[in-house]
């Protein structure tokens, strides 16, 4: 198995077929280009440049055609691809660069003083740049080296290493889970089975490849798919459904509603929809049904981790039901395992809890799907998988058919007078005012009751809620003890690359004088 060959493989039956759709550079390109280029590349990578197999390969862009043939071309030789996430600071990109200790780093135009800045402080064997046109040190490689099928293909197995994805941070510094070829093909078969996935498709992707959504890409592309490219933006994302007949694509509460919202949404054509995942964070009741009711198509949630992919789903007809009457309470679950994963939620003795949709445990997951360690850390490894299983820190109940309610990480849970606050909780009670967007829950420091909750909010545009007023209305959910002693309002959210808000940030200077003990 070499997920490099994906391109081929396609070409080989459909050359002229468009692969790749680059909305922001306002380029296309065929599955009979593509293949081309990516083995051009490729040969370039190891002939000219002479990389070794196991190397590192870092690229610094957002989304674009080159991003592509660079994940396809390191993979069919045997090299290691590192995303680096644009949005870090340069501080914190050099750390992941002195960690993965790439053999080149590609960039593209728009982070072309970044690399520059980042090469001074950490040296590495190559820096190339894919600039505006074609006069670019990226071009050169490709147009110098040889189409023919690279020679390294027959060398790289199932079980080679293809793609270190460093984690988002949510709970603590960034580390490399590092994925074979096979424990990406099986979270790819994961999608496919609960996406159902047909060559028809059209995707849309609306996240950034240097986290999970490169997979997803990679996975339409095996189907033979065009993948639409696009730096997300609501009214942007709605016009390329209509103009390129998108039938599919994965958006976060806060993408969705942005498009609901958008003047004259209802006048966009967006017959094309057959289903699109969400996921990244729980969506509320009241989004999920306004969903359902303004895309004419189905809807299916996903939950995962950088270390195991996507590992369960809410299905499509899990939504049906839930808002034709049965079982509503399941829209507030993550869904059942998928097809080659297995979910237990267990106590601290890994013993699983009873299915009784109330006792609290740790989700863990078995899977080919899962990465096989992290980069260089194998004390964490150690921790977080522990005889074929992996822990993912996540608290959640599961009821008697096997649907996981997730109910906070572990490190979000707030400890206020003795009482165990889960802040998801708390954030489904403020989603029920009408002019929340987006909410972040978290503990602070209290001197009598140990911890307070604490609400962060962004508003809905042109809304404006009080303090008095979130609160009110979480008042009508929640006990006493739960609902938020204070209320901020923000313009924005921390978030990680998978979209999930980034609470740390905003948790850690309340806790910069004191040790927090959960």
């Amino acid at each position: 198995m070499n997920l490099g060959d994906i391109p081929a493989k396609i070409a080989a039956n459909s050359p002229a077929r468009e692969a790749l759709v680059d909305v922001p550079n306002d380029r296309r390109i065929s599955y009979g280009e593509l293949e081309d280029r990516v083995s051009r590349l490729a040969n370039s990578l190891r002939g000219d440049l002479g990389l070794k197999k196991g190397d590192r390969v870092a690229i610094l862009s957002r989304n674009c055609i080159q991003y592509m043939e660079i994940m396809f071309a390191a993979a069919r030789c045997g090299l290691i691809a590192l995303p680096l996430n644009w949005r870090l600071s340069e501080p914190e990109m050099a750390r992941l660069l002195e960690d993965g200790e790439p053999a080149v780093v590609f960039s593209s135009a728009e982070y072309q003083e970044t690399a520059a800045n980042l090469q001074k402080c950490v040296a590495l064997p190559h820096w190339h740049n894919f600039a505006d046109g074609f006069d670019c040190s990226y071009e050169h490689l490709i147009a110098a080296a040889s189409p023919d099928a690279p020679v390294w293909d027959d060398d790289v197995g199932a079980d080679d290493p293809v793609l270190i994805l460093y984690t988002g941070g949510t709970t603590g510094q960034s580390k490399g889970a590092l994925h074979t070829h096979h424990s990406l093909f099986m979270g790819m078969l994961n999608q496919t089975v609960a996406e159902r996935i047909v060559p028809s498709d059209v995707y849309m992707l609306t996240g950034q490849m240097f986290h999970i959504p490169v997979a997803l890409a990679m996975n339409y592309m095996a189907h033979g798919c065009p993948v639409v490219l696009i730096n997300f933006e609501a009214k942007l994302a709605l016009e390329v459904i209509e103009r390129e007949r998108v039938s599919a694509f994965l958006g976060i509460t806060t993408m969705i509603n942005w498009m609901m919202a958008v003047e004259g949404f209802e006048n966009y054509d967006l017959s094309s929809l057959r289903n699109f995942q969400y996921g990244g964070g729980p969506m509320p009741r009241s989004v999920v049904e306004a969903a359902m009711q303004a895309f004419p198509c189905t809807m299916i949630q996903g939950y995962g981790q950088t270390e195991g992919m996507t590992m369960t789903f809410l299905s499509q007809e899990d939504h049906e039901h839930a808002i034709a009457g049965a079982h509503t309470e399941r829209l507030g679950s993550c869904g059942r395992a998928g097809f080659i994963t297995d979910i237990q939620v267990v106590d601290p003795a890994g013993q699983a809890v009873p299915k009784d949709g109330h006792t609290h445990g740790e989700i863990i997951v078995r899977s080919e799907a899962n990465m096989v360690g992290y980069w260089r850390r194998p004390d964490l490894t150690a921790q977080t998988l522990r005889d074929g299983w992996m822990w993912t820190g996540d608290i959640a109940v599961w009821d008697e058919e096997g649907y996981v309610f997730i109910v906070d990480r572990a490190k979000d849970m707030i400890i206020s007078g003795g009482e165990n606050i889960f802040s998801t909780q708390v954030e489904a009670a403020i989603h029920q005012h009408p002019d929340v967007l987006e909410s972040a829950v978290f503990g602070v420091p209290d001197d009598v009751w140990g911890e307070a909750v604490k609400a962060v909010v962004v508003l809905k545009p042109g809304c404006t809620a009080t303090a008095e007023e979130i609160i009110a209305e979480t008042s009508k959910h929640l006990a006493s003890y739960q609902k938020p002693k204070t209320v901020d309002f923000v313009d924005a959210l921390p978030k990680a690359p998978t979209g999930k808000i980034l609470k740390r940030e905003l948790r850690d200077p309340y806790w910069k004088a004191q040790e927090r003990k959960v």
